[in-house]
């Protein structure tokens, strides 16, 4: 009986080619320092035999896993859910897989996550780490290389961020266009960069607009903390609610509909993020589109550089643009 032919493997390669192994390894792999000529060479040996790079040698030959981790405060938010879309189809594309950690806004958790996943990984990318500054910067030194979406400029770390505070200003722009005067602001995450962003967009709005009165009441990230301040809205007399994100504006929206209250004849309600249920609620709502998806690729793009010899761009920054639809309107006369 005939005996079936073995596997074409990387020492076959390399004769086929004229070159080391460790040059068929780097060049399989994409290394930067291979010269573009022997590369192409070992790529046409590579196809000529029918080689495949068997995934589990190559992490043991480059010291690799192929994979990197990603730790957010909410898998349950659409934002967040968006940045993973956008992040994991570009690291899909360039051969690498990613661990999903869910620290579920819990500070020692976060940290835990990081530190654990690492140890597994490549490298991690962290979304808006909810981490006071002095703990990050600790962090990062552990874990590198890194990448953080969503916060300030890192010594140990590139960033890639939305303008939160540009976004908020737009916002207040609007309603105040619209001849608003008394607002309330629903606080989520206030441990986080971006509230203090939309803090600052807010006291400085305050500032240089005549009569603007804008009230801060502790909210939440999510639907049902939209839905629980419901009556401490309504209460103010506000004729417009800046909520700190979409899931909170459809909460408020929902209760307040549920209420007998109109949006926007009695009270206009804006939202953060522009998720892709905010167009269809009753009415769609007036918000501020991050382009989270966009962040993922840009996050990903800046780990891939630190993992293959390439210089991250140390910050950068994604503008939202503002959405208006139908929650929001001028103020009723009395």
């Amino acid at each position: 009986m005939a005996r079936a032919s073995s596997r074409p493997g990387i020492t076959d390669v390399a004769k086929l080619a004229g070159v080391s192994l460790s040059t068929v390894s780097r060049a399989m792999n994409g290394n930067p320092t291979v010269d573009p000529a022997l590369a192409e060479r070992v790529q046409a040996a590579a196809v000529q035999l029918g080689y495949t790079a068997n995934p589990v040698a190559r992490s043991l030959v480059l010291g690799r896993t192929q994979t990197v981790a990603v730790v957010i405060p909410d898998l349950e938010n659409p934002t967040f859910q968006a940045v993973l879309r956008g992040l994991s189809r570009a690291a899909t594309a360039d051969g690498f897989h990613v661990l999903v950690a869910d620290s579920r806004e819990d500070l020692d958790a976060e940290q835990a996550l990081a530190r654990a996943t690492r140890l597994r990984t490549d490298g991690v990318i962290l979304c808006a780490p909810r981490m006071p500054e002095a703990e990050l910067g600790e962090l990062l030194s552990a874990l590198s290389p890194a990448v953080v979406i969503n916060r300030g400029a890192q010594d140990g770390a590139p960033v890639v961020g939305a303008d939160y505070e540009s976004g908020m200003r737009e916002i207040v722009d609007h309603l105040t266009a619209l001849g608003h005067r008394r607002l309330v602001y629903l606080a989520g995450a206030t441990r986080s960069v971006t509230h203090r962003a939309r803090q600052r967009a807010i006291a400085e709005a305050v500032a240089r607009t005549a009569d603007l009165d804008v009230r801060e009441i502790a909210a939440g990230v999510d639907f049902d903390s939209g839905t629980a301040v419901a009556d401490q809205v309504l209460a103010t007399g506000a004729t417009g609610v800046i909520a700190y994100n979409d899931l909170v504006a459809m909460g408020l929206l929902s209760a307040l509909t549920a209420r007998g209250v109109a949006v926007p004849e009695a009270i206009s309600i804006t939202g953060f993020d522009d998720i892709p249920f905010a167009a269809y609620t009753s009415p769609p709502l007036s918000t501020a589109a991050v382009p989270a998806v966009e962040l993922g690729e840009r996050a990903w793009a800046a780990m891939h550089a630190q993992l293959t010899g390439g210089e991250a761009t140390p910050m950068l920054t994604l503008t939202p643009t503002l959405v208006v639809r139908g929650s929001s309107a001028p103020p009723r006369t009395v």
